[in-house]
């Protein structure tokens, strides 16, 4: 799975780690008191940097494959599916109802209906704002210091420093 090659999702190992994220998940997304829920947060992700916020709801498939740097704000309601790694770096900003989608599907009919699936990571960069809505899909780059607006799909790779939007997610202007 972690290599981005097809897998079982139903694989005992894998099915006994979702349960132990959603026993997390509900632990945190239950929990009023923030240091608590930091302390959930610190069990349940592979790495959370200093002075970061994860605002409940929150939901993901395993926890382990994210690594969120310093000083980020995810807000209500993100998803992340992080059948392969999800790197998110410092001083990330992501809005109410984002998806970080890494887990993949075949494309060929017969080999879906095999149950079997895969995953390609994503990266967010440094500095990152994402707007609420947002769809990052599998396998995709948001470069440094850029900003992806509202509702937008974003389907390939991002540079730094610019300003991209829509469906599919394009380029609009560098920041200046």
């Amino acid at each position: 799975m972690l290599a981005g090659e097809l897998y079982a999702a139903g694989d005992p190992e894998l099915v006994a780690d979702r349960a132990r994220c959603e026993r997390l998940q509900r632990a945190f997304n239950a929990q009023p008191d923030r240091s608590a829920r930091e302390r959930v947060l610190e069990e349940w992700l592979g790495a959370i940097g200093l002075e970061s916020e994860v605002r409940p709801p929150f939901f993901c498939d395993y926890g382990y494959n994210i690594a969120l740097g310093a000083n980020c704000f995810l807000n209500f309601n993100c998803v992340v599916l992080d059948v392969v790694p999800v790197t998110i770096g410092d001083r990330v900003q992501i809005a109410s109802a984002v998806q970080i989608l890494a887990a993949d599907h075949p494309l060929d009919a017969a080999e879906r209906a095999s149950g079997r699936e895969s995953g390609r990571p994503i990266a967010i960069e440094d500095d990152v704002w994402i707007g609420g809505g947002a769809i990052l899909c599998p396998g995709v780059t948001v470069g440094a210091r850029s900003v992806i607006g509202a509702g937008s799909v974003v389907t390939r790779d991002i540079p730094p420093d610019v300003v991209a939007v829509g469906n599919p997610c394009r380029v609009v202007r560098p920041i200046a």
